[in-house]
């Protein structure tokens, strides 16, 4: 019974760090509170943590090789940017990472300081003429200067939902990538050893353009990678076929448009969930990419792979992954870090 009230427990933790982090603010280049959040979990845990001059954080353990392992998950979420403010008061914006107008309509959403708002659109005579300078976010005032007074251009709005816990579904907003700071986070907490020096890299700004990866990994030089993301999954009504699932295990990415695996870490990742009889799926994705894009082409080059969360719904306030994948992500990258790196 201990065991089962174990298991219990730890999904139930799993969970509410989970919940703590998608429900914080962290769009693209305003990651601090992120930070804050995961700091205070893993500093006592790990040798040291620094915050570089991106913003990146950059957790190391030290292990029983000087072989550099990097790990990244990024922090930053996508948002919506502040253009301009007009005479009534309804503020324009613009993209801070991938969102579609048509997710956004009805939406409301959150800047830094709390003020709130929804997302309409101007008329239209066709819904296919939606796009973005269409559209306007009203806070609820009535003239430029009391808008001026709250939110100023340049601030950045994310979507105000919280997380929903359908007992072995997961949804929220940010779970991209999110739950790939929260498996780093719980593999910490696991290990008390390393096989070889790692670095728990919390990247920021991925969602426009994989850039703290690039600074990171410049710094650290590994001599091995794995970016902690989500991919798309082929398993809703009439998805675009993708042999991905929820709830068929993690998955270990082949191919994206910025990576292909390197073989060596395809066939470590692969080796271990058989090892420890995790359940995984292969993933070819024809769109997007990680950190590992980065990593890879770090000065002379950094055999690199992804360990993938299959989501639905990605970049939508209501993104959907299966526990039972973030808990074997969870282990299966806890499990590699036990390998010696050759």
């Amino acid at each position: 019974m201990n065991s089962v009230k174990d298991y219990r427990q730890e999904v139930l933790t799993l969970k509410k760090i989970i919940k703590r982090l998608t429900e914080t603010y962290g769009p693209s280049g305003h990651e601090k509170n992120v930070t804050e959040l995961i700091k205070n979990e893993i500093e006592s845990l790990v040798d040291e943590v620094k915050i570089d001059k991106m913003g990146n954080m950059i957790a190391f353990k030290s292990g029983n090789s000087d072989k550099k392992v990097m790990l990244a998950a990024h922090m930053d979420e996508i948002g919506l940017i502040v253009t301009h403010i007009d005479e009534n008061g309804f503020i324009r914006f613009s993209n801070v990472g991938g969102v579609s107008p048509y997710v956004l309509l009805g939406e409301r959403v959150i800047f830094g300081n709390g003020v709130e708002g929804v997302i309409d659109k101007e008329k239209l005579d066709s819904i296919k003429e939606l796009k973005l300078s269409k559209m306007y976010i009203d806070i609820g005032l009535s003239n430029e200067e009391e808008v001026k007074e709250k939110v100023q251009i340049g601030d950045v709005a994310i979507y105000k939902r919280e997380f929903s816990d359908l007992d072995k579904r997961l949804v929220a907003k940010s779970l991209d990538n999110r739950v790939g700071c929260a498996i780093l986070i719980e593999a910490i907490k696991g290990l008390k050893e390393v096989a070889n020096d790692t670095y728990f890299v919390f990247t920021v700004q991925e969602e426009v353009g994989i850039r703290g990866a690039q600074t990171s990994a410049f710094g650290i030089a590994p001599d091995f990678g794995i970016a902690v993301d989500v991919t798309a999954t082929g398993d809703t009504p009439e998805a675009k076929i993708m042999a991905v699932s929820l709830g068929e295990g993690p998955a270990i990415k082949i191919k994206d448009r910025s990576l292909i695996t390197h073989p060596k870490v395809k066939e470590l990742m692969v080796k271990v969930a058989e090892r420890e009889e995790i359940p995984y799926q292969f993933e070819v994705l024809e769109f997007g990419g990680t950190d590992a894009g980065s990593i890879h082409l770090t000065r002379g080059g950094v055999p690199t792979g992804v360990l993938s969360i299959p989501a639905r719904y990605i970049h939508t306030p209501s993104e959907m992954v299966d526990c039972g994948d973030v808990e074997y992500g969870v282990k299966l990258l806890s499990a590699i870090l036990q390998e010696e790196i050759e």
